[in-house]
């Protein structure tokens, strides 16, 4: 990660300062089993003191790697689910107001369980199997509050893949 502070000029000619923080991109995996239901993570978020429900996701190695092969690696590691297929459903920026990051979005279908292979920082971390109603329920009531989470449901939703 890295931040920075550049000297802008505004529209009416004022100089100004704009902080921007960069931070490589990630993959945000939506698992879908074959009944409707899908498989949330849940962890501590430190910057905000709170645990919360969130499909699994994370960073992979660089620009030039394949970020499929980032989001089978990530479902794996936090769920143990393995997908037959990942199908790519687009890339959103995170909050391009102030950050360069942004998020590939992929449906996990045809899923298979195994064990979770959770990295340190991810020790605390639990899945679960929710219903589409209980998903969709926890979206409306504000009990899901990653906004990755919330847009990646409603991309999906929008380009009917879900």
């Amino acid at each position: 990660m890295r931040v920075r502070e550049d000297a802008i000029r505004r529209r009416d000619g004022s100089a100004g300062i704009y902080g921007v923080i960069e931070k490589d991109d990630f993959v945000v995996v939506v698992p879908v089993h074959a009944d409707g239901s899908v498989t949330l993570v849940q962890q501590f978020r430190y910057p905000v003191g709170a645990r919360f429900w969130e499909f699994c996701q994370g960073m992979w190695g660089g620009p030039d790697d394949d970020p499929v092969l980032a989001a089978a690696h990530e479902l794996a590691e936090e769920t143990g689910l393995t997908a037959e297929t990942l199908t790519p459903a687009g890339h959103l920026f995170e909050g391009y107001g102030t950050m360069r990051q942004g998020f590939r979005v992929f449906v996990a279908t045809g899923l298979t369980q195994g064990e979770a292979r959770p990295e340190i920082e991810e020790q605390d971390m639990v899945s679960r199997r929710f219903p589409r109603a209980e998903l969709e329920r926890m979206l409306r009531e504000g009990e899901i509050q990653d906004s990755v989470t919330v847009a990646a449901w409603g991309l999906l939703l929008v380009k009917g893949l879900v």
